[in-house]
């Protein structure tokens, strides 16, 4: 599926990651997969029309994605923002929450892309550990990628359930404390740190910024991926009912407007994170 994705933009294809809940589950059949696809920038991937405005203004774009029987959706970024969005720069959570969790780098065009991509990533556990610190109760490895997901689960309008944040570190507890470890061992966590009271108080009012920004931007990708992401509604739907355990059904007049469709969903999205 990689190779078949980067060869749908063979002039700006950097690399392909695979990331998401897919990574731990053997049975993908019915599952929507999830991939970011590195550009070197957006007028190469789509030309100057709209689509590369867009990608640059609110990014990412996303589209949907069939292969060998396979669904899945994947999210296009520049390499410069991808670096931008993985650290603590980033005006928002959406990529660096993702991940400092498993994916997996299954495509590269050369070796630059590679080692671009890797390092790109490598400052996304660094950002969510350093981030959470302040306010966390305890420093030891798995209490804080608790509350850092906690945290970063608060700064986006999401489908899944309030617990999904704890369940993640649940999945793979070594893997978390190895994460913690290299960050303490490569001087990027201080796990003795200590603050004051005005050092938390400006990390929650970072915080705060970041739920702020984050939920405006969901309900903005939102109305984009309307346009972008054919049968974008359904997945929208979909993801609720999967998550929330909810059923809704698609009416007709919401595919003929989407985007107005796709606002009437957002209460239900909305109610679905407060179900435990």
């Amino acid at each position: 599926m990689a190779y078949a994705l980067a060869g749908r933009y063979p002039d700006a294809a950097r690399a392909v990651l695979f990331y998401g809940s897919c990574l731990r589950e053997a049975q993908l059949d019915g599952l929507m997969l999830d991939f970011y696809l590195i550009v070197s920038d957006y007028e190469a991937a789509y030309g100057k029309g709209w689509l590369a405005r867009a990608n640059r203004w609110i990014p990412p774009n996303v589209f949907p994605f069939e292969h060998d029987g396979l669904a899945a959706k994947y999210a296009v970024l520049s390499e410069a923002d991808f670096a931008r969005l993985c650290g603590e720069q980033a005006d928002n959570v959406s990529v660096w929450a993702r991940f400092a969790q498993p994916s997996r780098l299954l495509w590269c065009a050369d070796t630059e892309a590679r080692r671009t991509a890797i390092a790109a990533i490598a400052q996304a556990a660094p950002t969510l550990l350093r981030l959470a610190q302040p306010t966390a109760d305890r420093s030891d490895a798995l209490t804080l990628w608790q509350h850092g997901f906690s945290l970063t689960y608060g700064a986006e309008i999401r489908a899944e359930r309030s617990g999904r944040s704890g369940s993640i570190v649940d999945s793979d507890p070594a893997r978390f404390r190895r994460f913690y470890d290299a960050a303490v061992a490569g001087g990027q966590l201080d796990p003795a740190g200590r603050f004051d009271a005005a050092e938390r108080e400006a990390n929650m009012r970072r915080w705060r910024r970041l739920q702020r920004r984050g939920k405006w931007l969901t309900v903005a990708r939102l109305a984009k991926a309307s346009f972008t992401f054919a049968g974008g509604i359904d997945y929208l739907a979909w993801k609720i009912n999967r998550h929330a355990g909810t059923r809704i059904m698609i009416r007709p007049w919401q595919r003929r407007w989407p985007l107005l469709g796709a606002l009437t969903l957002l209460p239900r999205l909305f109610a679905s994170r407060a179900i435990r």
